[in-house]
């Protein structure tokens, strides 16, 4: 198998706000209004993101992901502006998006927020289903196919409380998620699991944290998964999930967006090259960041690992039969 390259980036936080009256900010969109005002429009460019695109171009991966919060404080407006913009990245074909939590800032209806992005959210949703559009936040997690990659798109974006960005997967979602990766894993193909939110629980950051990370992580302890993507804390993260049949590396990348501030670093995105390696696979990973004069993107380091291969037991006594 050739090298297949994967793009991953994170949290674009695509400003300007658009215009809001008073009705549409009676809610928890005020303080995420007063903070964007405030705070974070002078951390999230428009102008960094520029770089990131174009650089990512230039890099001509095979796919890209994008692990939410496209928008902020999910405006009618936003979701539109960001459709639009996801027009300039690529065509559906090439980009696969799942939903952050500021993409479901508030109670919002699918027609008017999520279903502007439905294209870039189109697989599978059952094993043995066609493609289909989704219809609502009830049609995750989907799967869409690389050759020998799988994605598998969750979404942990459920409306909060103000000041609460934590996310939740659900057990409906939990279950078809395990359904889907026994079935890839039959077929042996290196399963990318996306998630905005990092699938570590509790600690010091609960009010941001996944709040079914346990489950999520027994979910992977029977099914397995060979990596997962992710956002949301806007710092650079390489961890990893302990299973019994080995760690499952977890990678976060900061925002796309951003400018480094505080303790958040500044706006980088990875390449994955994901190729077959005698019984395993080999993940090459090279690391894109913005500048020290922030006029362009550089390499800021590679890594490689190597990650077995998970069959079950039924391909192996089906191979051995045959």
């Amino acid at each position: 198998m050739t090298a297949y390259t994967l793009a991953h980036f994170s949290d674009p936080h695509l400003g300007p706000l658009p215009a809001a009256g008073w009705r549409e900010l009676a809610n928890k969109r005020l303080s995420g209004f007063f903070s964007w005002t405030r705070n974070r429009v002078n951390i999230h460019r428009p102008e960094v993101l520029k770089l990131l695109v174009a650089d990512l171009k230039r890099q001509a991966p095979d796919h890209i992901a994008i692990t939410g919060d496209l928008v902020n404080i999910s405006l009618p407006a936003e979701f539109l502006a960001a459709a639009h913009w996801l027009e300039g990245v690529g065509t559906p074909a090439n980009v696969t998006i799942i939903p952050g939590n500021h993409d479901a800032y508030i109670e919002m209806p699918w027609a008017q927020s999520l279903a502007c992005w439905a294209p870039y959210m189109t697989g599978e949703r059952n094993e043995g289903n066609e493609t289909a559009v989704p219809q609502s936040h009830a049609d995750f997690p989907f799967v869409r196919r690389l050759g020998d990659i799988a994605l598998i798109g969750t979404s942990t974006a459920v409306p909060m409380p103000p000041f609460v960005a934590a996310g939740r997967l659900g057990h409906a979602q939990l279950d078809r998620l395990r359904q889907q990766l026994q079935a890839l894993r039959r077929q042996g193909l290196f399963r990318v699991v996306l998630i905005h939110h990092p699938p570590f629980g509790g600690g010091a950051y609960k009010r941001k944290s996944l709040l079914d990370a346990k489950e999520f992580q027994a979910v992977l302890e029977d099914a397995g998964a060979e990596m997962i993507l992710h956002g949301h804390t806007h710092v650079s993260g390489l961890g990893r999930i302990q299973t019994s049949k080995g760690p499952i590396p977890v990678i976060g990348v900061p925002s796309a967006s951003a400018v480094a501030a505080g303790h958040k670093d500044a706006s980088r995105y990875h390449l994955y090259r994901i190729s077959r390696n005698g019984d395993g696979w080999l993940l090459e990973i090279d690391i894109r960041g913005l500048n020290a004069t922030q006029d362009g993107f550089e390499a800021q380091g590679s890594m490689a690992m190597s990650i077995p291969l998970l069959v079950s037991k039924e391909v192996s006594a089906a191979g051995a039969a045959a």
